[in-house]
């Protein structure tokens, strides 16, 4: 996957997963999540583990890169990666236990999912999770390690998916061009038709239309 396209990527996005290649550490996972901040939908998660022999051309922080170089590289991570794992939070576990717990339960089923197990994780960010793996947390991790940036991509794209697939189900919220996030036309969508299923009913622009004790999908109140 060589050309123009993916000519942007950051020169050492590898820096990481070196230091743990040089200490013996082979199979390291970058973990990271999509979908913190939308008002429905859930939080996706994703886990990579690439082979310190098989660098994948074009890598990158998955806001930075178009959405047909995410399909491209979501195709070409899944045929080389080492492992890949993804987890996922409804919007119900989000209202229950907040989107920061939520995405922390995702991220653990992401990195349970992997086969072989990691001996090392690289978490976006400056959170950990509940697992006894070795743990490093990287502050804008997904645009400064490649398998962090790799599980962006698969969590993203996944998500994507799962918006587009809603939108099918729900077409007056159009799931499909703004993913759930709370553009105005969202918004707008929001106060006329209600809440449906796959709304955050606990996040602002949602739950001043989501009486206490009801539930109000599609406008419909039983």
């Amino acid at each position: 996957m060589q050309g123009s396209l993916f000519d942007h990527a950051p020169p050492d996005l590898y820096l990481f997963e070196r230091q743990a290649w040089d200490q013996d550490c082979l199979l390291v996972a970058g973990v990271d999540e999509a979908g913190r901040g939308p008002l429905a939908g859930p939080v996706v998660a994703a886990a990579v583990v690439v082979h310190p022999d098989r660098p994948i051309a074009g890598v990158n922080d998955s806001k930075k890169l178009t959405h047909r170089q995410r399909e491209l590289l979501f195709d070409t991570i899944m045929a080389q990666a080492v492992a890949v794992g993804v987890g996922s939070a409804s919007p119900e576990v989000i209202d229950r236990i907040n989107i920061l717990q939520a995405t922390r339960q995702a991220m653990l089923q992401a990195v349970e999912a992997l086969s072989p197990v990691p001996q090392l994780l690289l978490i976006d960010g400056i959170t950990t999770i509940d697992s006894r793996l070795p743990q490093q947390t990287i502050k804008q991790g997904d645009s400064r390690s490649a398998s962090i940036a790799a599980a962006s991509i698969i969590a993203k794209v996944t998500r994507d998916r799962l918006m587009q697939e809603y939108d099918q189900q729900w077409p007056a919220y159009g799931f499909a061009g703004h993913k759930g996030y709370g553009c105005a036309a969202h918004l707008a969508a929001i106060r006329n038709h209600g809440p449906c299923p796959i709304h955050r009913t606990t996040f602002r622009g949602v739950r001043e239309y989501h009486p206490s004790g009801s539930k109000y999908f599609g406008g419909v109140i039983s």
